[in-house]
């Protein structure tokens, strides 16, 4: 859902987290709870997250930060300094849940460890997002989402096999923290509010990477495999890979059963695959992919991408063109489902962001606003919940505290 206005909605309305986060998995946590209601108040210094300094600018407008940081507040505050710590604290006093991703030990070093915060606040659920997590012998060791795939394993299956390791041209690590740290602060919250306690959620980036290793973990327990990079295809299954169509576009096809591998076969004209002994079974298939996959090739390299996608669907096999931005941009299905949300912006007119998941039928979740400069609401947030005079708010501005944004764009 698309609205207009800061009027929140959802099934998390009424909560209010604060956000002490910086480039991806932290704001990417904290905007699940701000598209489904909760009060999400983003607190950064004076220069700003470097997230906005991430992807493209117009009229020297973030717009990841358009994206990333909507329907939250964004606050400016100085947590260097005493007074700036103070109110931070002030603010976690009635908070539900705080979501920090510095490295392990940098809370503590600022006076806003868990210890603390709880004494405030003892219901606080503090989410700490980090590379390696909270213990450990690596734990204080800097890492990104993708330095943390490595870590994990992960970088090393992704690629061809005659190629080094690649990468998605995605923070697909960051985003899959993101998911894991808001359902493991739900669950905190749920636990809070029976028993009165609140706790830590410690969200590791290489273990969300590692979690995605689930298939390999018992494979090299049991059976010694250390499985290398397989290119576009899915290890354990055939045929599900990418093939080039007559006119160089790209088209994905998965037939990972029996029953959708014989209508595969039927959609080509190409039954003797299907009574082929070598292909009549999924262990089989996956024996002799790579003849298997040559075979499909071979077929799909005579007809154009869309006649391709066409026969498979007919036969209700699985199958997509592999989509551009531009494609998706004009695909009536991203658009029903409200994947593609045009949003008004005090800069640019208007801006289209990303849509909302999951969907939920009864309280859907919204946007209401694209994220706005650093410390734009400074001066409205503090006054609303500390009860900060003008006259207090003039002073710790004037001295460094706060930030108030004066209007200006790039920010």
């Amino acid at each position: 859902m698309q609205g207009t206005t800061d009027e929140r909605r959802g099934p998390l309305a009424g909560y209010r987290v604060l956000e002490l986060c910086s480039t991806i998995a932290g704001p990417a946590c904290a905007r699940l709870f701000a598209d489904f209601g909760a009060e999400v108040i983003k607190v950064e210094p004076r220069d700003g997250d470097s997230v906005r300094s991430i992807g493209g600018l117009d009229r020297n407008v973030s717009l990841y930060g358009a994206g990333i940081l909507r329907n939250k507040s964004t606050v400016s505050i100085n947590l260097k300094t005493d007074e700036g710590r103070d109110l931070l604290l002030d603010m976690a006093q009635n908070a539900d849940i705080v979501i920090e991703n510095f490295r392990p030990g940098t809370m503590e070093r600022l006076g806003l460890g868990y210890d603390v915060l709880s004494a405030r606040n003892p219901r606080l659920v503090l989410v700490r997002i980090s590379g390696y997590g909270q213990d450990g012998p690596l734990a204080t060791k800097p890492g990104y989402g993708a330095i943390c795939e490595a870590f994990a394993g992960v970088r090393h299956l992704t690629g061809d096999p005659d190629r080094p390791p690649t990468r998605t041209a995605l923070a697909v690590t960051d985003y899959v923290t993101a998911v894991y740290a808001a359902f493991g602060a739900l669950m905190a919250l749920m636990e809070a509010q029976k028993t009165g306690q609140g706790q830590v959620v410690d969200a590791a980036l290489y273990e969300a990477a590692f979690s995605m290793m689930e298939m390999v973990v018992p494979d090299y327990d049991r059976l010694g495999v250390v499985p290398s990079r397989q290119g576009s295809r899915l290890p354990g299954t055939a045929p599900n890979n990418l093939y080039r169509a007559s006119d160089e576009r790209y088209v994905l096809i998965a037939a990972n059963n029996n029953a959708v591998f014989e209508r595969m076969a039927r959609a080509m004209q190409r039954d003797d695959l299907w009574k082929d002994p070598r292909f009549n079974t999924i262990r089989g298939r996956n024996t002799n992919h790579t003849i298997l996959d040559e075979e499909v090739a071979a077929w799909a390299a005579t007809l154009p991408a869309a006649e391709i996608v066409e026969r498979m669907e007919a036969e209700g096999v699985p199958v997509s063109l592999v989509n551009t931005i531009a494609d998706i941009f004009v695909d009536p299905h991203f658009r029903h489902r409200e994947m593609l949300l045009e949003l008004p912006h005090p800069v640019l007119g208007t801006v289209m962001l990303n849509g909302v998941v999951p969907k939920l039928s009864r309280t859907p979740g919204e946007v209401r606003h694209a994220g706005r400069r650093i410390g734009e609401d400074t001066h409205a947030v503090l006054s609303r919940l500390l009860g900060l005079s003008d006259v207090q708010l003039a002073h710790l501005t004037e001295t460094g505290v706060i930030h108030q944004n004066a209007g200006v764009a790039s920010e």
